[in-house]
């Protein structure tokens, strides 16, 4: 049975979309030096799938973002002139290569990044909350209706990444304490370890140098990270978790970005962090973002044997 022809498009409908988008493109500056940058819309575009993925090839980034492969082929070979983009072989196609950011273009990107939250800020900052939910909503609805298929990698770009309110500390808390001890036989010590730092946040909070970030998928808690000053100079990341149904999307690499682009706005030069060498996947995130393994110590402690490591990263 054949497929019913689309039902013609009216001529007002064509001109609300181009005039939606031209309206759009004013207001979000696409239309200028993008970020105050020497850098292309697309070139940022390339960049944020960089810094985003874990180790992308050209052909994924290519078919992802709809770019011609000769135009991408030039682009990351200026990224790699300039020091910004590493390649490996791949261990599953001789003739791909693994590409990811190095330190420096993560230094490269980190201020575009927080030049772009800032001027989608300043979008809404005018609007009272409840329009600015409207817009978020309008915008998720326009889509979610034009793109009924997108693929669940794009989860990620839609995460919502807010200040913590009440509630959200004891959320953290519960989190840190279920998920240790059920994916690593922690015991309840953990957990009150876990307690003691969140209430010193917010016991002793400075907003001009720490910051906490709480995500949320579809309206749900899913992760937090935090930033908090631990020297004039030093900056230390810690109470990074993501929920199960949260991991594999992307969005542990984009809570500890936020929080290095964060570090380097407010001017510390260096960030520290305390892990454990069994959380593997946060290690490799910290380690393709240029921390570097700095100490580690055998101890027993939260009912387990562990090796507690020091990760840094030269901001």
């Amino acid at each position: 049975m054949s497929q019913p022809s689309p039902a013609p498009v009216p001529a007002q409908a064509v001109q609300a979309v181009r005039r939606f988008n031209r309206f759009f493109t004013r207001r979000i500056g696409v239309l200028d030096p993008y970020l105050g940058s020497n850098l292309s819309l697309t070139d940022v575009r390339v960049l944020y799938e960089l810094a985003h993925r874990e180790v992308p090839t050209a052909s994924e980034l290519a078919r992802d973002l709809g770019l011609d492969g000769g135009y991408l082929s030039r682009v990351l070979r200026r990224f790699e002139a300039s020091g910004w983009l590493a390649r490996s072989p791949s261990p599953h196609d001789a003739r791909q290569s693994l590409l990811r950011l190095t330190e420096a273009g993560h230094a490269a990107f980190a201020p575009l990044q927080q030049r772009s939250r800032d001027e989608a800020a300043a979008l809404l900052a005018p609007l009272p909350p409840a329009r600015r939910d409207e817009v978020i909503a309008a915008m998720a609805r326009i889509e979610a209706l034009l793109d009924p298929a997108a693929p669940a990698t794009a989860v990620p770009r839609m995460a919502v990444l807010r200040d913590p309110v009440p509630g959200d500390m004891g959320w953290v808390v519960q989190q840190h304490g279920e998920i240790y001890a059920r994916e690593y036989g922690l015991d309840a010590s953990f957990e009150a370890l876990v307690a003691d730092i969140a209430a010193r946040f917010v016991r002793k909070f400075q907003p001009e140098w720490e910051k906490c970030w709480i995500a949320e998928l579809e309206g749900e808690r899913v992760g937090s990270v935090f930033v908090a000053r631990k020297s004039a100079t030093t900056a230390q990341l810690r109470m990074l978790v993501l929920t199960p149904q949260a991991r594999g999307l992307g969005l542990g690499g984009r809570l500890v970005d936020e929080c290095i682009a964060f570090a380097r706005a407010r001017g510390y030069r260096k960030m520290v962090l305390w892990t454990n060498s069994c959380l593997t996947a946060a290690r490799g995130i910290y380690a393709q973002r240029g921390f570097t393994l700095t100490a580690s110590d055998p101890y027993e402690g939260f009912g387990q044997k562990l090796v507690g490591e020091t990760w840094t990263l030269r901001l």
